[in-house]
């Protein structure tokens, strides 16, 4: 009887993380688009250590109720001082959010494992990063990260909607922008860290760097150190919102599908222990 017990605590265990699975896999906010980590190690007899963990943890408590915060973590030795940030993307709900910076917050211990003074991390939904060297309030149009789409031939027309779409994100003064016309969308966003000027200087980059390396592609993405730009044409790489992540349709089908089966077959095989154990019970 212990070991039937056993057995159906692992069948339920297997189904609440079957459920977790899930619902991250249908979470577009929580996809994970790049990262990296600085060379520079603080050594293991340091408080950076302890230091760090309060920045993540700091910033991880602000998401549940702020799309942006911008934390320092003062030590008596500016080595093991500790800079961190954090941006949610700006048409997530909060609890989207909080979700999405633990979730980013969480994969550094396999992209950053080794003493790093420095990590950065961009999701779907949110940018955190965080290091040593004071990243705060300072300027950053380095190129980390670009994925320029299939190109279909060329269209003068498309093309000159393409770029009036893209003109279009540096008409808000927002930190998150969206422009649209026709079948093509954009979205750009700047870290919350920089002033309006920065801003609009940076996203100008961001534009110019998509446009002349993506060409006339399907989509594309341009990931600059505090900003981002993003655009699709005919819905090939929706960037933003909830109606558009950057799953297509027949991803998000896949996905739903693929978690149902999964679903139901280990309830068949749930339901089938239930009923041997029920079965050699009243054989007893």
């Amino acid at each position: 009887m212990a070991e039937r017990v056993f057995l159906l605590g692992w069948v339920l265990l297997l189904l609440l993380l079957l459920s977790s699975v899930s619902a991250r896999s249908g979470d577009p906010g929580a996809q994970y688009i790049y990262g990296g980590c600085s060379n520079v190690k603080y050594s293991s007899n340091s408080s950076y250590k302890r230091n760090l963990e309060n920045a993540l943890t700091s910033m991880v408590n602000s998401a549940t109720f702020q799309p942006y915060n911008n934390v320092t973590v003062e030590s008596s030795n500016p080595q093991e001082v500790v800079y961190g940030l954090y941006q949610c993307r700006g048409d997530i709900a909060m609890p989207d959010c909080a979700a999405c910076v633990q979730e980013a917050v969480s994969q550094f211990s396999w992209l950053c494992p080794d003493q790093n003074c420095g990590g950065v991390i961009q999701m779907e939904g949110c940018f955190v990063k965080y290091d040593n060297d004071s990243f705060l309030s300072k300027q950053d149009k380095q190129v980390v990260m670009r994925k320029c789409g299939p190109t279909d031939g060329y269209d003068d027309q498309v093309k000159s909607t393409r770029d009036g779409v893209l003109a279009g994100l540096l008409n808000s003064g927002q930190l998150y922008r969206a422009s649209a016309s026709e079948n093509i969308q954009s979205v750009a966003q700047c870290t919350g860290d920089l002033n309006p000027s920065q801003c609009q200087d940076c996203l100008t980059e961001a534009i110019r760097k998509v446009k002349q390396e993506c060409f006339m592609a399907a989509y594309g993405d341009m990931f600059l150190g505090k900003c981002y730009v993003r655009y699709t044409i005919n819905m090939v790489h929706a960037p933003s919102g909830k109606a558009h992540s950057m799953f297509s349709s027949n991803e998000k089908t896949f996905a739903i599908i693929a978690g149902l089966l999964a679903g139901i077959v280990l309830l068949i095989i749930f339901l089938m222990f239930l009923k041997k154990i029920f079965i050699g019970e009243k054989g007893k």
